[in-house]
């Protein structure tokens, strides 16, 4: 304890820490900035026009401490998940409202200032009205990230489990690869797609598996793509890169300096992209033993096994970042590691900078001890 004593307290939390190091620490590029997230909290760090630097940082309810099993492996792994998009939706309206600040300046048109530190920019936005202004805009802040999630997971279940599995089977039938349905000579033409579309009766349940996960992960891959060809996505990569180095400088001890980071990878095992692509690869697996009629079944099995599919990767993603992990976790993860050269770019000691202090503002809300 006198030793312990004797070490500060931002040296004592960093050897804390550390004990972990490797799964704490992670976080996600937003515009003209990063969000980085540890155990028991997060925080946003953006720079304005002006090159000042706009920070909010909060704590993280430990859902695991109220609902024990929300630890257990695999069934944390949907538990992050929903709290990760719930964090990066509040990251993207956070560094969405300081872009509209700055716009407003820009042109003129705006009629009050902000303290660079806030809590919840849209309710400091209020600060001069009521307290029930306050209140009623952070509610609505909050039913507007409800909103933005439940659009996403829709969106995201009809563009990766839908779309493939229907086209899959028109495919099929169209190459002769499935039993054609019985279509009447006089049925309209909507009848008839339906008919194609509403049964599944490959000849080979394992073709039409495989046909659909590889369709579901060029549709993923296809979007990555095209977003690396818009200027500002191009902007957020760069930020992306600059999050990575921060967290591998973090990881390896080193000094929390752009200096430091700046000659660490940009690719990281427990990205998003990693995970992502990992969750194309166990979807392939695990859909491969669905084998029913009904096109309506086939989609609620394959939504139903979602949130197995994101457990399982999760644990993967996790045991693959530890340095005694097998070769087979770094077969699994090596093609999200390849994608990361699209979805990373290198930053600048600006960046670098905007990524640290994210992280520095989430360290110091962690418990130190």
């Amino acid at each position: 304890m006198k030793a312990l004593q004797k070490i500060g307290r931002s040296q004592f939390l960093h050897i804390f820490l550390a004990i972990e190091r490797d799964l704490i620490v992670g976080g996600q590029a937003v515009m003209e900035g990063v969000m980085m997230r540890t155990p028991s909290a997060y925080a946003i760090a953006c720079r304005r026009q002006n090159g000042e630097i706009v920070t909010t940082a909060e704590r993280l309810p430990k859902w695991s401490d109220r609902f024990s099993p929300l630890g257990w492996p695999i069934l944390r792994g949907g538990a992050t998940l929903i709290q990760s998009m719930a964090l990066g939706i509040k990251a993207l309206n956070f560094s969405a409202k300081v872009f509209e600040d700055d716009a407003q300046k820009t042109s003129g048109r705006k009629t009050q200032t902000s303290s660079p530190e806030v809590a919840d920019l849209p309710a400091a936005a209020n600060s001069s009205g009521s307290v029930e202004s306050a209140n009623c805009s952070k509610s609505n802040h909050h039913t507007g990230a409800i909103v933005s999630i439940i659009f996403a997971f829709v969106f995201n279940i009809a563009l990766f489990i839908v779309a493939p599995l229907l086209i899959t089977n028109f495919v099929f039938i169209y190459l002769g690869f499935a039993e054609s349905p019985q279509v009447a000579a006089d049925s309209t033409y909507f009848a008839a797609v339906k008919a194609h579309l509403s049964e599944i009766k490959p000849h080979s349940w394992i073709a039409f598996n495989l046909f659909d996960g590889v369709l579901r992960t060029l549709f993923f891959l296809a979007m990555l793509f095209s977003l690396s060809w818009i200027k500002d996505i191009r902007r957020v990569f760069e930020y992306h890169g600059a999050e990575h180095k921060t967290v591998f400088t973090w990881e390896n001890g080193h000094p929390l300096s752009p200096q430091a980071a700046m000659s660490q990878p940009r690719r990281h095992p427990r990205c998003g992209t990693s995970f992502l692509m990992v969750v194309m690869i166990v979807a392939i697996l695990l859909f491969s033993i669905i084998k029913f009629d009904a096109a309506w079944i086939n989609l609620l099995v394959r939504i139903a096994l979602m949130p197995l599919v994101a457990g399982i990767s999760y644990e993967i993603i996790r045991y693959a970042a530890r340095k005694e992990s097998g070769s087979f976790f770094r077969l699994i993860t090596a093609p999200g590691i390849w994608l990361q050269g699209i979805t990373t770019r290198e930053p600048d000691s600006g960046q670098l900078e905007v990524a640290i202090r994210a992280l520095e503002e989430s360290l110091k809300l962690e418990p130190a001890a």
